[in-house]
């Protein structure tokens, strides 16, 4: 498309109906959170059966954490081409056949016969799974205006928690009841068959345009990274979500064998406990944080991000405090880790919206990819990677220390717990970014 042909289709280009979107948009909502609550399902059951897979294929912490880096890598990289294809195409479509391929390879996941099969199938997952968020951000920012979008964001972000919620309480269980890890995978598919039918005959919302005053002074279409990387608060923005995904996923990976390893629980305690952290303060902190972001956002300019700057300085605070009691006590750990976690969820609630506040609406689907391959690939791939290796060496360690020469689970809880202290850090550096985020923001809004 030529610069003037792109000028042309933003003049043009009618309003939507007010029945067309003001009538079916709480309807569409509720059904992009339940996609969203699957997609987390989903990704999370290998985190909960995680000891049960390391016994059966005899693997390493590194090796587990490996598993969650195949995801999230392919699910970063094939963003991007998803992004480009919701910013010109049927957006309701490419959520339907993305669940349907992500719910046909959790599906295969119980057919794992060894280490390689289980990382290949996930690999599958991260596919199918990558469709979803830039189509649906971009369906979000189309429906509602600027000042009603943190509040659905953070409904439609309730899927993140709810679909941990529901895993963390009900995978544990599923597969001790069946006395297989292999189960739920199979459970999980059903679910997704049935949500892509609604999407596929969903009727589509119009896209926002641009005005040619604004088209005019923007950089061709057919460059959309570099003219996103011109933003200086998606640059931070960026930079964050990197920070943010490394703890979240390493804390999700890992949560549960560290309640099994070194406080002793059962599968099903620790996933329960896991649910509790991870879980249930996700659904007090987004609904929440979504009003209070909002209210931060009309009082000034950068108010959001400066918000989900301090939650994200109080996260790191009481992270770090639950890992140093350690031993301590357990109730009071779970504690702290909730606190701690319900105010990391403010970091959705204020970034997100402020993606769409300084990119214009024809880029919102391709910005959002290329902020979710840069937090997946440097992030999210790296924190369970990480973790894996360090819980690795600091249980050589512990092992080495006791003078014995075989690997006991004393020290490989020991080598876990000690190197969870990643995640306090993680948190820490995200706060400093969206810090920076919020005294930029006012300078990149679109006139």
């Amino acid at each position: 498309m030529s610069k003037q042909d792109y000028i042309v289709s933003a003049t043009t280009t009618v309003a939507p109906p007010v029945e067309r979107t003001g009538i079916n948009k709480w309807k569409i909502l509720f059904f992009l959170f339940l996609a969203n609550m699957l997609n987390f399902f989903d990704r999370t059951i290998p985190s909960i059966i995680i000891e049960p897979l390391r016994f059966e294929f005899s693997l390493s912490d590194l090796q587990l954490g490996l598993v969650t880096a195949a995801f999230t890598l392919v699910y970063a990289v094939a963003g991007l081409p998803f992004g480009r294809m919701a910013d010109k195409g049927s957006r309701k479509n490419i959520i339907g056949w993305g669940l349907l391929i992500w719910s046909g390879f959790t599906a295969l996941n119980a057919a794992a016969w060894n280490y390689i099969s289980f990382f290949l199938v996930r690999v599958g997952v991260g596919v199918g799974e990558a469709s979803y968020a830039p189509a649906a951000n971009s369906l979000l920012a189309d429906l509602f205006p600027p000042e009603r979008r943190a509040r659905a964001m953070g409904i439609f972000m309730l899927g993140l928690p709810i679909g941990l919620l529901l895993a963390f309480f009900t995978v544990g269980a599923i597969a001790e009841h069946f006395n297989s890890w292999r189960v739920p995978f199979l459970v999980a598919a059903i679910p997704g068959v049935l949500l892509a039918l609604f999407f596929f005959g969903m009727k589509e919302p119009q896209r926002q345009q641009l005005t040619a005053a604004t088209a005019t002074d923007v950089a061709p279409v057919q460059q959309p990274i570099r003219l996103l990387l011109k933003i200086k608060t998606v640059r931070w923005l960026i930079l964050s979500g990197i920070s943010m995904n490394f703890a979240a996923y390493a804390g999700n990976a890992f949560f549960v064998p560290l309640f099994q390893r070194y406080f002793g629980l059962s599968l099903t305690q620790a996933a329960m406990v896991t649910g509790c952290i991870v879980g249930i303060t996700g659904l007090i902190g987004l609904v929440l944080g979504g009003m209070l972001s909002d209210r931060a956002h009309q009082r000034f300019q950068g108010g959001r991000l400066l918000f989900g700057a301090i939650s994200l300085l109080i996260s790191a605070i009481f992270i770090g405090v639950a890992l140093y009691l350690g031993h301590a006590s357990v109730t009071a750990v779970a504690i702290l880790l909730s606190i701690g976690w319900l105010a990391s969820y403010n970091y959705y609630t204020t970034v997100y919206p402020a993606i769409q506040d300084v990119v214009q609406p024809n880029l919102r689907a391709t910005a959002v990819a290329v902020y979710f391959a840069c937090m997946y690939i440097l992030g999210g791939a790296f924190g369970p990677v990480v973790v894996g290796a360090l819980s690795d060496h600091f249980s050589n360690a512990a092992m080495l220390a006791s003078g014995s020469s075989v690997m006991l689970e004393q020290f490989k809880a020991v080598g876990l717990h000690h190197a969870l202290y990643v995640i306090p850090v993680a948190l820490f550096i995200t706060s400093i970014f969206l810090f920076f985020a919020s005294r930029q923001f006012k300078y990149d809004l679109p006139e």
